[in-house]
């Protein structure tokens, strides 16, 4: 089949552009001398990880599931990390990990003595109080944040028995100037404790497949590291780099509403179920085809299908007024999408496309009302 002739909604993944990514991230490991495992918490289509396995990849896993799913389709143990491990889980991510981060002291000492019995190397995640991320809800290096243990807390306590690595996380579809600043955070609070480790995990958001990405810059920045700490591992785990432009959302226009003159299309999806990022981050997606808003030029809010009042993102201007049943193409919605959706009203999911190299199109997955069904009870 070809994309024209599927009907809509559907997400659609494009192999070319798949591989492009891969190719870009493999080389960038090669280079730097670093090893790039792929976050699921982005992506986690598993029926595309034949072509990840074409290229070595590995895997971080957040929990029972993601671990799961790695183990069994990416073929490959995890390097794991959870806020908090609890002794009915503990079992089965030792079973599945080759690695596996603590985010506390307290979680480390419970833990990680077991971990090494197990062969699998234990990290720390450490928190360098660097913020580059303007969106809080991404921003784990905010004031009183959760996640990972600050330099005052290891100078009190001393570095736990049994911790063979560091991780730390503080970007998100960041810059390599974004890492500098970070890792120079890191350096000057931690680097008295590195002669003691094994590995050290720069975390994820590393977006080196973005055009204007500088991954020369990247590639400079792990390969000093790596001269400074020779015995050291560099690991990252970026997520959106593995699937960023490598698919869209394509939907319809089912209605338009004019009231107290804005125009809103109503199209067969929805950003609450659909496409969640766009409010929480909040942003607008690129339409195929659509201008900046613009006098003068027919222009439109988008509204969801759903229920919900701020269901909605806006506003795009187009050369022509939109009309029902006209296709829209909402690109670059294959990461932090399917990952996100959800059932809200009931909604219909979008059908998953593969896009193979020869642009013939198979489904990977559509959805039925036994999906909804069976998920409510």
């Amino acid at each position: 089949m070809k994309e024209d002739q599927l009907p809509t909604p559907f997400y659609i993944v494009y192999e070319e552009k798949l591989r492009r990514n891969l190719s870009l991230i493999s080389d960038v490991a090669s280079r730097s001398g670093a090893e790039i495992i792929m976050a699921f918490k982005a992506n986690a289509l598993w029926r595309t990880f034949g072509i990840m396995r074409e290229f070595g990849i590995k895997f971080t896993a957040s929990s029972l599931n993601e671990l799961r799913l790695g183990n069994k389709h990416l073929r490959t143990k995890a390097h794991s990390y959870c806020p908090a491990y609890t002794d009915e889980t503990i079992g089965e991510y030792l079973a599945g990990s080759s690695h596996i981060t603590f985010n506390s002291l307290s979680q480390a000492a419970r833990f990680a003595a077991a971990a090494l019995a197990a062969g699998v190397s234990t990290g720390l995640r450490v928190n360098p109080q660097c913020s580059v991320i303007e969106t809080d809800i991404y921003n784990p290096a905010l004031p009183g944040s959760r996640f990972g243990v600050t330099a005052e807390m290891l100078a009190e306590n001393g570095l736990p028995e049994n911790i063979e690595g560091f991780h730390f996380h503080a970007l998100c579809e960041s810059s390599a100037e974004d890492l500098a600043r970070v890792l120079d955070a890191f350096e000057s609070q931690f680097g008295g404790y590195l002669d003691l480790l094994k590995w050290v995990n720069f975390g994820g958001g590393h977006l080196m497949t973005r055009e204007g990405y500088d991954t020369e810059r990247l590639i400079t920045l792990i390969k000093d590291f790596r001269s400074r700490h020779p015995h050291l591992t560099v690991i990252l785990e970026p997520g959106s780099a593995f699937t960023w432009r490598t698919g869209d959302l394509i939907t319809s226009v089912v209605d338009i509403v004019d009231n107290q003159g804005i125009k809103t299309a109503i199209i067969d999806a929805s950003f609450a179920c659909h496409m969640p990022d766009c409010l929480e981050m909040p942003y607008r997606p690129a339409i195929t085809g659509s201008l900046e808003p613009t006098d003068g030029k027919p222009t439109y809010r988008l509204g969801g299908n759903s229920c919900l009042s701020g269901d909605f993102v806006g506003d795009w201007s187009f050369e022509s007024p939109l009309k029902a049943g006209q296709r829209l193409r909402l690109e670059d919605m294959n990461h932090y999408t399917t990952v996100k959706t959800n059932m809200f009203n009931g909604i219909q999911h979008p059908d998953i496309v593969f896009c193979d190299l020869s642009g013939e199109c198979s489904y990977l997955r559509r959805f039925t009302f036994e999906d909804y069904e069976s998920r409510m009870s």
